[in-house]
């Protein structure tokens, strides 16, 4: 089981979840409009040999929420500090979706992480920062033309992810409504929880996500203008895709085979959110992939 902690910064706080058992670091990031949760189970599966930390990224969960601060830049500086406040030098990463990008932006642009934090880089980027990059079905990590913006209006009415940020009038109301999205198909005892953690009465008497509109607007003008990869990255990584996730076409996948040079990738039948709804085939998939890295 895992223990909530909070990283109290000056400004704002980032909540988290530690298995603590194991000594190898290991750090999970969530999607947009996720919380660290979404995570429980492979936290469970993996206690004994990692040192598990699940941040609620800034905007979600339990975490601050500011009115603005939500680019990727952002999000990096706060999990650098998190590391800093952990005593950790490395780590290994494993992102969702936007925790993807994040993560590859992050690995992409490690060699100024390190110098901002004295340690001398050597080989690619990412390579001390960084013991291993595990890349979960990422939103697209190249660069979108600027014109899409215009769309983004129709993509938060349409976007399953944020459909609970809808107002509904009950608790039951709401529940009802997610039972219909993938991520809880079946609704299992697991995404029940996730469901209830990421939901919240407003003052209106409406539920709706924690997740806020601030956060939303400031991730996709940010996430969608910017390229996660411009250089060769040796961190050794592994992409899983999804049968039925948001890569599928050979053009999504030719930035990681062009910068990524350690690159393995694993498909599993399934979709965007196979960790809520088939848990231990994707537990078995990243476990037996770190101890692989861990083993040499």
């Amino acid at each position: 089981m895992f223990k909530r902690c909070t990283y109290q910064t000056l400004s704002w706080e980032i909540s988290y979840l530690e298995w603590g058992q194991g000594d190898e670091p290991l750090l999970l990031l969530h999607g947009m409009a996720d919380l660290a949760l979404v995570w429980s189970s492979l936290g469970d599966a993996l206690a004994e040999k990692y040192h598990i930390i699940a941040p609620d990224l800034r905007g979600h969960g339990e975490s601050s929420k500011p009115e603005t601060g939500y680019s990727c830049e952002d999000i990096i500086a706060d999990l650098e500090g998190l590391m800093a406040n952990l005593g950790w030098q490395s780590t290994h990463v494993l992102g969702h979706s936007w925790g993807a990008k994040v993560a590859a932006l992050w690995a992409n642009n490690c060699d100024r992480c390190l110098d901002a934090h004295s340690l001398a880089p050597s080989g690619g980027a990412g390579s001390h920062r960084f013991k291993s990059l595990v890349l979960i079905d990422p939103f697209y990590v190249g660069k979108l033309p600027s014109w899409l913006k215009i769309t983004f209006p129709l993509l938060y009415k349409v976007l399953p992810f944020l459909q609970g940020m809808k107002p509904y009038p009950s608790y039951e109301a709401a529940a009802e409504a997610a039972k219909s999205l993938k991520q809880f198909q079946g609704w299992s005892k697991l995404q029940q929880q996730v469901f209830q953690a990421g939901i919240e009465q407003k003052p209106d008497g409406t539920w709706s996500s924690k997740f806020p509109i601030a956060a939303r607007d400031g991730i996709f003008n940010n996430v969608m203008n910017i390229a996660s990869f411009t250089h060769k990255v040796e961190v050794p990584t592994l992409l899983i895709k999804f049968s039925e996730g948001l890569n599928r076409s050979d053009w999504q996948f030719k930035p990681y085979h062009q910068y990524l040079t350690n690159l393995e990738v694993t498909e599993l039948v399934g979709h965007h959110w196979t960790f809520l709804t088939n848990p231990d085939q994707f537990n078995e998939v990243v476990d037996d992939y770190l101890s692989k890295v861990v083993d040499g």
